[in-house]
């Protein structure tokens, strides 16, 4: 005969802690949004945070620019906690939190053979410039033709999608 005892589950751990998401929030340049997922916000987050230091050193704007660099590293701290109830939210199916912030995270394809070789190239240019082979006159003016290529990697997988009957 077998004993019928209930076996207690336990409760699985959130997919993302709170509290880390924070603490990487805190690191200005996207990683708690990496942490949560989030790769399109974590490059903005990233090339707000370059922006704003940018404007410190080359900017006017003093003593403002200042605090809108610590307001920036503040919201990424309450912005990545947020972020992190969210996901945790929806991956226990509870919809709440303004829908579980419109679906947390967005969906990343990992291994994209683009990120790779952008990341790999960029890299390179900016050794390239610590090692003075490059001077970083030509990377400031040259930085934007990295923000097309992204762009035109963005646009061409939105034609993709609408293609092969998966856009809007």
């Amino acid at each position: 005969m077998e004993n019928n005892i209930p076996v207690p589950l336990t409760p699985q751990r959130p997919p993302k802690s709170p509290g880390f998401a924070g603490f990487l929030g805190i690191f200005p340049f996207g990683v708690g949004a990496l942490y949560n997922g989030q790769l399109t916000k974590a490059l903005f987050h990233l090339i707000m945070f370059s922006g704003l230091v940018y404007s410190q050193r080359y900017g006017n704007a003093q003593p403002f620019m200042g605090l809108f660099l610590a307001a920036f590293i503040i919201y990424q701290f309450f912005d990545n906690i947020q972020s992190a109830k969210a996901i945790n939210l929806a991956a226990a199916g509870r919809k709440t939190d303004a829908e579980a912030a419109q679906e947390l995270p967005e969906a990343v394809s990992s291994g994209s053979v683009f990120w790779g070789t952008f990341l790999i190239a960029l890299g390179i240019v900016l050794i390239l410039a610590n090692f003075d082979i490059i001077p970083y006159d030509t990377l400031r003016s040259l930085w934007p033709v990295a923000v097309i290529a992204v762009g035109v990697k963005l646009v061409a997988d939105s034609l993709a999608r609408k293609k092969n009957g998966n856009g809007n």
